[in-house]
């Protein structure tokens, strides 16, 4: 077995034909959206296993140095972006390709795993997403914005990547704007993503909620 991250790993009741590799924001950990699944809705004969993976902590320069669970280290706003350490973004992007790597192991089609990530959970499966060398079955970026947009290589493989981006109107932590960003990069490279906001700040409302269920359900 691979060694990998520590994660909340939710099994469904009958035997996994699907996993969701859901990554949490800044300052979070795997606990954090884990009180989702129940109200995901999936369709019969769906059953996937929720890994929720916890960041390790690092001293994040931001938030003027203080250690919390991070994906890689924000060293400061940079015009609207984000500057950010992008050696430990492509880090984290390969500890997501050993999660999806452990999942083929245990007999998941790769087909059948979902990428999803949160603000900067979301960030690093934009990257290890598009890069990862088998077909996935799609990538669901949550309050997020894409950091590699310009360095990225799209694999083969994933060039067909079902996207869905979520943002919120009044998100004051990650503007709109990034969303708006992350979209124009993403059809550059040819994808056709789907896109939903909503009146919210960086967070999840309900709406969206149901809105992931059904675009679940539809890539599973």
């Amino acid at each position: 077995m691979i060694d990998s991250l520590p994660a909340v790993i939710i099994e469904p009741e009958q035997e996994a034909n699907a996993s969701i590799i859901w990554l949490h924001g800044l300052g979070a950990n795997g606990h954090d959206f884990e009180p989702i699944v129940p109200n995901l809705n999936l369709k019969q004969g769906c059953h996937p296993r929720f890994i929720f993976p916890h960041a390790p902590s690092i001293p994040v320069s931001m938030n003027m140095g203080y250690v919390m669970p991070a994906w890689f280290d924000v060293v400061g706003l940079d015009g609207g972006g984000r500057s950010i350490n992008s050696h430990q973004l492509l880090a984290s992007a390969m500890e997501v390709h050993r999660l999806i790597d452990i999942e083929i192991e245990k007999g998941i089609d790769s087909e059948s795993i979902i990428l999803v990530g949160f603000s900067q959970g979301g960030a690093v499966n934009y990257q290890a997403g598009l890069t990862y060398d088998k077909p996935l079955a799609g990538l669901l970026a949550l309050s997020s914005f894409f950091p590699t947009a310009a360095e990225v290589i799209p694999h083969p493989a994933n060039q067909n990547l079902p996207i869905l981006v979520c943002h919120g109107t009044v998100d004051p932590v990650l503007n709109i704007t990034l969303a708006e960003k992350s979209l124009e990069a993403l059809k550059r490279m040819g994808y056709q993503p789907k896109y939903l906001t909503y009146p919210m700040a960086h967070s999840v409302c309900p709406q969206q909620i149901l809105d992931i269920s059904d675009w679940l359900n539809a890539q599973l």
